[in-house]
């Protein structure tokens, strides 16, 4: 739909000529510059929403019969669907999601990302679900790890790369002032600190504890403790989960038409019950939100 040039009235008689050229100025700049179009109206007029996505963490976003399928990509096509477009999910490295939405090589990113402050800083996050992080071990926990002590320091302890889990093992500086949590914890014991071993997909994280690499996974509760359900019984869950907060869809700064279009479309799907739906579908009720709100991180 084309829209009306905005109408000029005729400059008064007896008004100064610098006056009016100027004012005639004004109104032809104001005519002839069309508004800006926001990230929502590009997405309506792609007719997508385009996610970018790790489909390594089952069962939130992962990959079967060559499909990313899970949690965060049911409800993304609902959110997509609120919005009036299709969802187009992308599979992106972890650690690169965020630098690349930065880039607008995507819309939104939907990764069972955590709301930090820290992220806060660079991104608006949509809450959407509540998590914390899981110690998975091998069946019978034959050395006795808890999260609740000291018994993981020393240990070799397999993460994602770019997620909380690994910012609980990274010394705190300029990069990760959110860090160090589990290294401190060691510290103030007198124990060596735990051996990092940082990877690429969740996958990979699990196998090195299969492999006798790592002695243990630290991971999102859901995804730790699906991975165990799907293990066969060689993998448990140590403990109970700790650390818990929202995940966030990630928006861009100062994209915040599509970053309030998209937090309705989640109260949307929560008030006409197929939020529910997806959460018991993919056994995971108990993380369920009633209330998303924009940057809900706690601190």
């Amino acid at each position: 739909m084309h829209t009306s040039p905005l109408r000029c009235p005729r400059l008064a008689i007896g008004v100064a000529v610098v006056a009016g050229a100027l004012a005639l100025s004004a109104c032809d700049a104001k005519t002839i510059s069309p508004g800006k179009k926001t990230a929502l109206d590009i997405v309506k007029k792609n007719g997508k929403l385009v996610i970018a996505t790790d489909a390594s963490y089952a069962p939130n976003e992962f990959k079967q019969n060559g499909q990313i399928v899970g949690f965060d990509v049911d409800l993304g096509t609902s959110i997509a669907k609120k919005l009036g477009v299709k969802a187009k999910f992308q599979d992106v490295t972890f650690d690169n999601i965020l630098p690349a939405l930065q880039s607008k090589k995507y819309d939104i990113g939907m990764s069972s990302f955590t709301d930090t402050k820290q992220r806060e800083q660079s991104f608006d996050l949509v809450t959407y679900f509540s998590a914390g992080t899981g110690l998975m071990v091998k069946a019978g926990n034959p050395q006795k790890l808890s999260p609740d002590d000291l018994s993981l320091c020393g240990k070799k302890v397999a993460v994602q790369k770019g997620t909380t889990q690994e910012d609980e093992l990274t010394p705190k500086s300029a990069a990760k002032p959110d860090g160090g949590a589990r290294l401190d914890k060691c510290k103030r014991g007198g124990r060596p600190a735990p051996v990092k071993i940082s990877l690429n997909e969740e996958n990979a994280a699990n196998l090195a504890l299969g492999n006798g690499r790592a002695d243990a996974v630290l991971a999102d509760s859901p995804v730790a403790a699906y991975a165990a359900k799907e293990s066969g019984g060689k993998f448990v869950i140590s403990g109970n989960a700790y650390g818990t907060a929202p995940y966030g869809i990630a928006v861009p700064k100062n994209e915040n038409d599509l970053r309030d279009g998209i937090l309705k479309a989640v109260k949307d799907l929560i008030s006409d019950g197929t939020y529910k739906q997806l959460t018991e579908k993919w056994g995971i009720s108990a993380g369920g939100l009633t209330d998303p709100k924009v940057n809900g991180a706690g601190g």
